[in-house]
């Protein structure tokens, strides 16, 4: 997929103070532009999640400001958090209905939107299913369906697959890879696994520990798809020094 390089969401200045008195962001300054897949990598505590949050609308930034470069309702962001928050007394297609409902779609009108997402990330069989009866990874497809069946133009993830085994991990990576790949999305994705960050993403932010700011950028040039051939190339690895030097070296930051 080729990036257009137009913004969809600018932050100009983002801060963030909590009530507490905890600095989490200062003077973030960030361009997301449409169709790309953007990672935000660093250390626990550097404010990704919170400046996923506050793209989201889920928090205020304390300065500052966060600008749509086009008009944007309820039904252009998707969330998928850490963990799958799914409802145990519910379906997985009830789960994934959860969003439509809250708009008022009836279930019979919703139900080929969401019979045609349980597809798109291979639960079809799993419609009728409840959590319980779920793998970690069945979960978190159920969640990132929930996200999707909306048709969001910005996805936003939070670090969903941090909890799961590294065989898991790396099917949903290429599962997600190739779903933004044939869909109309921009994904930002917080992580912080240096691998992980460079093999999904086409542009990688680095940030430093609190209060959380930018230090790098790497764009990740390779073509896409890419698959299991590309976690043991040259190319793979060069990147992956190359992120991982930057990682480092924000760690050294000293607090601005």
């Amino acid at each position: 997929m080729q990036q257009s390089g137009r913004p969809l969401v600018r932050l100009h200045g983002v801060g963030k103070r909590f009530g507490n008195g905890v600095v989490a962001l200062q003077g973030l300054d960030l361009d997301i532009r449409e169709h790309e897949f953007l990672s935000l990598l660093g250390p626990s505590g550097c404010g990704k999640s919170t400046a996923l949050r506050l793209i989201a609308g889920l928090g205020e930034a304390t300065s500052g400001a966060i600008d749509w470069a086009v008009e944007h309702g309820n039904r252009d962001i998707g969330f998928v958090f850490q963990e799958p928050t799914l409802m145990p007394w519910a379906t997985v297609f009830d789960n994934v209905y959860l969003p439509l409902r809250l708009q008022g779609v009836a279930r019979g009108a919703a139900a080929a939107d969401v019979d045609a997402t349980l597809a798109m990330v291979g639960l079809s069989q799993f419609r009728d299913a409840y959590p319980r009866e779920l793998s970690g990874g069945m979960k978190m497809r159920v969640s990132i369906a929930r996200a999707l069946v909306t048709r969001p133009k910005l996805l936003l993830m939070d670090e969903p697959f941090a909890a799961l085994d590294e065989i898991t991990r790396f099917k949903l990576n290429n599962d997600l890879v190739e779903l933004w790949r044939t869909q109309s999305w921009t994904v930002v994705f917080v992580t912080h696994s240096v691998y992980e960050s460079v093999y999904l993403s086409s542009r990688i932010v680095v940030m430093a520990p609190r209060p959380g700011r930018i230090v790098a950028e790497h764009d990740v040039v390779t073509p896409y798809p890419r698959g299991d051939a590309f976690r043991t190339s040259e190319p793979y690895n060069a990147h992956c020094r190359d992120v991982s030097k930057s990682l480092a070296a924000a760690m050294q930051e000293e607090p601005a």
